[in-house]
């Protein structure tokens, strides 16, 4: 995942009292507290490309477009993350002084090599408890590839992949980009 978890349980209250005072971010998962490593450029662009192009489509609506300094709180997986990108269009949410939502609809993690297992199996479940997310996008660094899960109505998450010379369609929030626009600036990748 990231660094050795500790051997020690923290409680959610204790943890979120700690990451207000600490230098780095920490995730949270069922008492254990994981320190996240910096990003690279291409991940920090793609990110930025993201929130960005999110943020001027959802600029009339009532959603917002959060960046990796917001954690999400998924109460039943007992967990906090940051993903890259989030969004939610839940008053709980957007109008909350808290350092945390709780209420996304759509979640992007952009994948690195030391976090693509995790992001995929365990975190993806872990998010698959929070009952108003609709997609759970990753987007690589290393290729232009965009991996979006969808929820559909009978419960399923079913993915689609878009590759160089897609559009990226984002249901959740009625969103489309050109995937070239996703990867704008990442050296090697257009």
């Amino acid at each position: 995942m990231f660094i050795p978890k500790n051997n020690f349980y923290i409680s959610p209250a204790d943890y979120l009292e700690a990451e207000q005072i600490s230098p780095i971010k920490h995730e949270y998962r069922r008492g254990h507290v994981y320190a996240m490593t910096g990003a690279k450029n291409p991940h920090v662009v793609i990110a930025g490309n993201l929130v960005r192009r999110l943020g001027n489509h959802l600029d009339e609506s009532n959603c917002i477009v959060l960046t990796s300094d917001t954690k999400v709180r998924l109460e039943e997986a007992n967990c906090y993350y940051y993903p890259d990108v989030a969004v939610t269009c839940d008053q709980r949410d957007t109008t909350s002084t808290d350092d945390f939502i709780r209420y996304p609809v759509l979640i992007v993690e952009v994948l690195s090599r030391s976090t693509e297992n995790f992001d995929r199996t365990e975190k993806f479940a872990d998010y698959q408890t929070c009952s108003t997310l609709r997609e759970y996008v990753l987007v690589s660094q290393n290729q232009m590839k965009v991996e979006c899960f969808r929820l559909d109505e009978s419960g399923n998450w079913n993915s689609q992949i878009y590759e160089k010379g897609s559009e990226v369609y984002l249901e959740s929030v009625d969103f489309q980009v050109s995937i070239t626009d996703i990867y704008q600036k990442v050296a090697g990748l257009i």
